[in-house]
């Protein structure tokens, strides 16, 4: 990842939501973005320039455009009409975009448009956010790697935050992946947690996905 002193940065052309630029770099807001949360909480996961990403809930874009100056192509799905405006402006000024107009419920939708790839991002607050991952997952190569950014009150809001992260991680190690690593995204997003795991390879159990 790149960083300019502590800040975290991407290259890219810059005006995609108003993002500050430094030294010709576009600033990553963590407030904006969870995923750039992650890496100043977190390890995270370093972003190559071969790596293929599918990219669950893309909202606006905020988020993809700046994974999109890291990696070779970024597939991002999102449901909502609205929010899929801007992202098609975004992929408009980022040929390695691909907008994707679909319910990350019903992977089998897209199939036709997603090859296999290197990254699962998922960003998407519903009830059932382990388990849209966990069937979305048989776009992702063995040994590849999931980030699921779970908003724990979008899962159950009667149960504590924290027994939810906890249910959470349960049920993507029952269904075969390797957790690397799980943090709460404070200060920067209050009641988020990233939880970053590897799909097994050959011989193991990976729930409803399917090895390529």
């Amino acid at each position: 990842m790149i960083r300019i002193g502590d800040v975290l940065v991407s290259r890219g052309e810059g005006g995609v939501y108003g993002e500050r630029m430094l030294a010709g770099a576009r600033v990553w807001d963590p407030y904006r973005s969870k995923l750039a949360a992650l890496y100043y909480v977190g390890t995270g996961v370093e972003l190559l320039p071969g790596m293929r990403v599918l990219y669950l809930g893309a909202a606006n874009g905020t988020t993809v455009s700046h994974v999109a100056d890291y990696t070779e192509v970024v597939y991002s799905v999102e449901f909502a009409p609205h929010p899929m405006q801007d992202l098609l402006e975004v992929a408009r000024r980022r040929r390695n975009i691909v907008p994707i107009m679909a319910d990350a419920c019903r992977p089998e939708l897209y199939a036709p448009l997603v090859e296999a790839v290197d990254l699962l991002y998922q960003d998407v607050a519903q009830p059932d956010q382990a388990d849209i991952a966990i069937r979305n997952c048989a776009f992702l190569k063995e040994g590849g790697t999931l980030i699921l950014m779970l908003k724990t009150r979008s899962v159950d809001v009667r149960k504590a935050p924290g027994l939810v992260f906890q249910d959470t991680i349960a049920s993507l190690e029952t269904a075969g992946f390797v957790i690397t690593e799980q943090v709460w995204l404070v200060p920067y997003h209050q009641d988020h947690a990233a939880i970053i795991c590897t799909k097994p390879g050959a011989g193991h159990n990976a729930g409803r996905g399917r090895d390529e």
